[in-house]
């Protein structure tokens, strides 16, 4: 290679997308253009677990905003009832459309109107996109008539009118309504929320996480932060023992096997065959959830011997019991011990599985490794997550940082380094992925159950008490100790700290949280410190509407800033059909600019800013003759 050719070998690399002047120019047009546009829309959702239903129907009226638009656009022109149907046709155009052909409501002229309407409110909608994003945006197969019909201009000129109509009336009259319908539905949502983030926790207590991640597979634009629930379950996929048990104990103790065994097709006919040995008369449930949790403390018990650093020793309960008197002893005190019928316990030996045991253990995570549907699910949440994220000047994670009492970050000792603040999430963070690689030596496995649970996991923040809420009476047992973090996250002075820990601006910048469900009812506030801390854990699960007092929160960033969608009641699909009902949504600003922000303003705009200036420098070497055009 020449030394011109050397010491230009970005730009000669850069000049293969852009081989001439004019290819340049017209970039560096577009690309600026582009930085003048609105700000994108981002919505921010945590806690899922499992409620499969409920996130469909925000998913599909992208948390009210759609219901807005349509409100504002059409207000004078269709009835609230007439503007409550066209909405649930754009949530769920085909079960709408099954509906009206069973009431023989479907005509040309029904046809005709919506597409209008659709195609009026792709129109408003599509201000923030650039023409060159637009058609990646639509449903493929359907473009060139969706931009055909976005781009004519039918009031301007006859033949233009003509022209519309034409394309309009052809594909209604050819049977293609109904797919060009859902076609602009899809484009529609695609269009109402440019970028959704998932802060964590989409297993367990619901019936559906499965679902969820299907869906969530099929999202244009999406990134996830992992919960504590995610990391239990992508442990489990990892092959880590008392993560494969835990999530059968939750699934069992939730009342939901039915993921694991239709939507996963695990089995768990072993673990009932040796519930309904051991525990004959009571109810298989109760049965097959002692027997399993069983399993869980002994293999949790081997996992917390061979990793003292993990600081876990209090969790070590088996030894602990009096097998005679049935009491068992904790900081000094005893306490009696509830349904204590230990079938499967070596007293001199408490932590040995039996071999029935270890062979239902084994059966189960051949289960878990075999589960094709499973796998491709953990290589999503592998792909699209991350221990936490900062992007345009928002820290994303779903539970904590680990802090001292005085609201210091807390020093971790792991494999004899020490971590904290941020460099703790990264490490966590390549540990998770080091696991899934296989590649690695049994601490790396260990360390998944112990970033589900560990009283220092910035995923859990809180140190469990599983067994005494099993098996102790005395409540005072079940208290659960935890980070300094959750009491510091409402204080604006540690908030900031935290945020130039990951090299944000303090004056804007926000921390988004979920994991801590938020007492509504009572009067709490998912703002903190001024603003700096959101928690967007509104009780999304069924399981927590009674604590919470509200179904769930979606936080909505756009041009004009913040603001906060607490969401009162879902309807299912069945309602929304039937009566067109929608979501139940409060609006509450939580920041409102005084100024419209472009996407020069954001993550995006830094990088198209980089691109500029870099093809600028092509420019200059084309005008200087320093690297040949070519034709």
């Amino acid at each position: 290679m020449d030394k011109n050719r050397q010491k230009y070998k970005y730009l000669y690399l850069l000049s293969e997308k852009y081989p001439n002047r004019q290819s340049v120019v017209t970039e560096l047009i577009r690309l600026k253009a582009i930085l003048n546009l609105a700000r994108p829309t981002e919505h921010f959702m945590s806690d899922l677990h499992g409620e499969y239903e409920s996130f469909f129907h925000i998913l599909n009226n992208c948390s009210g905003v759609i219901k807005e638009k349509v409100d504002y656009l059409f207000e004078k022109d269709l009835t609230p009832a007439q503007r409550a149907e066209f909405c649930t046709l754009i949530y769920y155009p085909r079960e709408k459309i099954m509906d009206l052909k069973e009431k023989k409501a479907l005509s040309p002229s029904w046809y005709s109107k919506n597409l209008r309407l659709l195609l009026k409110l792709s129109r408003l909608m599509s201000y923030k996109y650039p023409q060159s994003e637009l058609k990646n945006l639509m449903p493929k197969g359907y473009e060139t008539i969706i931009l055909e019909l976005l781009t004519a201009r039918p009031n301007d000129d006859a033949f233009q009118e003509v022209y519309f109509n034409t394309i309009l009336n052809t594909l209604i009259n050819i049977n293609s309504g109904n797919e060009y319908i859902i076609a602009f539905t899809i484009f529609i949502k695609k269009l109402a929320v440019a970028h959704l983030h998932i802060v964590g926790d989409i297993f367990d207590r619901g019936q559906r996480p499965d679902s969820i991640i299907d869906m969530l597979r099929q999202h244009h634009s999406v990134d996830i932060q992992w919960g504590n629930h995610d990391i239990l379950w992508m442990g489990a996929m990892c092959g880590n023992e008392a993560c494969i048990a835990t999530v059968i104990r939750n699934s069992v103790s939730y009342n939901n096997t039915a993921v694991l065994e239709k939507g996963y097709a695990i089995s768990l006919r072993p673990l009932s065959s040796l519930a309904s040995k051991l525990y004959p008369d009571k109810n298989l449930n109760i049965a097959m959830k002692r027997t399993i949790s069983i399993i869980l403390f002994k293999v949790e018990g081997q996992l917390i011997k061979r990793n003292p650093d993990f600081n876990m020793e209090s969790r070590l309960l088996l030894d602990k019991i009096d097998y005679i008197s049935k009491y068992i002893k904790i900081n000094g005190k005893s306490y009696p011990v509830k349904s204590p019928s230990f079938p499967t316990i070596n007293p001199d030996n408490p932590y040995e599985l039996t071999e029935e045991e270890q062979s239902v253990l084994e059966e189960i995570k051949s289960s878990f490794h075999d589960s094709t549907r499973l796998r491709k699910h953990i290589d999503f949440l592998y792909q699209k997550g991350s221990v936490y994220k900062a992007y345009n000047n928002n820290l994303l994670y779903h539970g904590c940082i680990p802090l001292n009492e005085d609201g210091t970050f807390k020093r971790i000792k792991i494999n004899n380094q020490t971590y904290y603040g941020k460099n703790y999430l990264d490490f966590c963070d390549k540990t998770i992925r080091q696991a899934y690689l296989g590649l690695y030596d049994q601490k790396v496995i260990d360390l998944m159950y112990y970033f589900w649970c560990g009283r220092l996991s910035p995923f859990s923040g809180r140190e469990f008490k599983t067994f005494e809420r099993m098996y102790i009476e005395d409540k005072s047992t079940w208290i659960e100790p935890s980070d300094a973090y959750y009491h510091y996250c409402d204080d604006e002075n540690v908030c900031n700290m935290i945020l130039e820990e990951f090299s944000l601006k303090t004056k804007r910048g926000h921390i988004i949280n979920g994991h801590v469900p938020v007492k509504v009812k009572e009067g709490e506030s998912p703002v903190k410190a001024n603003g700096k801390t959101i928690i967007i854990d509104g009780g999304f699960c069924k399981a927590y509407h009674n604590k919470t007092g509200i179904a769930g929160y979606t936080l909505i960033s756009n041009s004009r800033g913040l603001r906060l969608l607490e969401h009162q009641t879902c309807s299912n699909i069945k309602e929304a059909l039937k009566a067109n009902q929608d979501i139940e949504s409060v609006s509450c600003t939580l920041e409102l600019q005084n100024y419209h922000s472009s996407t020069a303003d954001t993550d995006l705009g830094e990088e198209i800013q980089e691109q500029i200036n870099d093809i600028y420098h092509l420019m200059l070497a084309y005008q200087n003759g320093l690297i040949p055009e070519k034709a």
